[in-house]
């Protein structure tokens, strides 16, 4: 069983429209409300996919109580701890090429006492599990320290512990030591402080991240799938999307998919990909089911694993394979391109 904790939770709307144009009065085309925020939809596409999964969460105000209703429409198990604060809600505006634009309220401050109690459920809920996963954005006013501190407690507790998060709270997630972290090429450029223009950066930068503490890297790279860096290697994979509808949720699909498979090696990072590219196909942040997900599709590709590097130094650069072959990190990737101009892009 997979326990997810998700601090800043969220009522996700999606908006479909033809164009995005800035100043007008648009028509959508579709709109949806799904349950939101990163752990949550973890749960979700765990659950469609016959995986046991629980859901922990702050609640408050009505945004909070449909948040729940929706959860458990999906049957998803979900545990609450009620706060003073209201439930943030987001927007999602999505177009026929797949790009997307959010718009995300920061959420509720947490008060100590709702933290500690946010802490103490989650580490008595955690006993018995495989995983506990902790995912999301940190609300208004919650330290990276305190982030910290977290999941010390829940390392200690003898957890294996998988963190989705970005910024400082990212970098202290390592450094408490968790089992796994999941962060995009963005998050992964933005904690380490340097650009990372090519898969060979960001197997450079996940290998500074586990200097800091942290077991496993997993870095989900968009167009170029992801790659894994672990004690036993650095394996990439990607897999194709010939019509991506919506990226929201795809990394916690990606995520999902991995844990699932056994969280290690190339089978686990194969089945992850196949689930991130599947969420991409989906409107809004609708998760993959079994028919979905296509891991025949998938293509591994072996990647040098690179050393740490310090922050500002140029890092080494891979250069493209064709599909199918071996990749090794000794020359120059030529540019990458949008995933909205490639008929067939993987997109994650």
């Amino acid at each position: 069983m997979i326990l997810t904790l998700t601090l800043n939770p969220s009522l996700d709307r999606t908006i479909e429209l033809e164009s995005l144009v800035r100043g007008e009065v648009l028509r959508a085309a579709s709109v949806r409300v799904d349950p939101g925020g990163k752990g949550v939809n973890v749960t979700r596409a765990l659950l469609a996919n016959g995986v046991e999964s629980r859901a922990l969460l702050p609640c408050g105000g009505d945004e909070g109580l449909h948040l729940v209703r929706l959860l458990q429409v999906e049957m998803v198990d979900v545990l609450t701890v009620e706060i003073v604060g209201h439930t943030r809600s987001n927007v999602t505006l999505a177009e026929p090429d797949g790009t997307v634009t959010k718009i995300n309220e920061p959420g509720p401050v947490l008060t100590p006492d709702e933290f500690e109690a946010i802490t103490t459920q989650t580490l008595a809920e955690a006993r018995g599990t495989d995983w506990v996963v902790v995912s999301g954005s940190l609300p208004p006013g919650l330290s990276d320290v305190a982030f910290g501190n977290l999941c010390r407690r829940l390392c200690r507790a003898g957890l294996r512990v998988a963190v989705d998060t970005s910024g400082a709270a990212l970098r202290a997630a390592a450094e408490a030591g968790v089992t796994l972290v999941k962060p995009n090429r963005e998050e992964l450029s933005e904690v380490i402080g340097a650009p990372l223009a090519t898969v060979a950066d960001a197997v450079a930068a996940a290998q500074v991240l586990r200097s800091w503490g942290v077991g496993a890297v997993l870095v989900s790279l968009g167009a170029e799938g992801a790659v894994l860096v672990g004690a036993d290697g650095v394996v990439r994979a990607e897999c194709p999307v010939a019509r991506p509808r919506s990226s929201v949720g795809a990394g916690d699909a990606l995520l999902a998919g991995f844990l699932a498979a056994g969280a290690s090696g190339e089978a686990a990072l194969a089945e992850a990909v196949a689930w991130g590219a599947a969420a991409v196909s989906l409107p809004g942040s609708r998760m993959p089911e079994p028919h979905d997900i296509r891991c025949e599709q998938v293509t591994i590709h072996a990647v040098d694993g690179g050393s740490p590097t310090p922050a500002g130094v140029a890092l080494q650069t891979e250069r493209a394979a064709p599909a199918g072959t071996t990749q090794r990190v000794d020359g120059a990737e030529p540019p990458v391109q949008n995933p909205s101009e490639t008929d067939g892009a993987s997109v994650l």
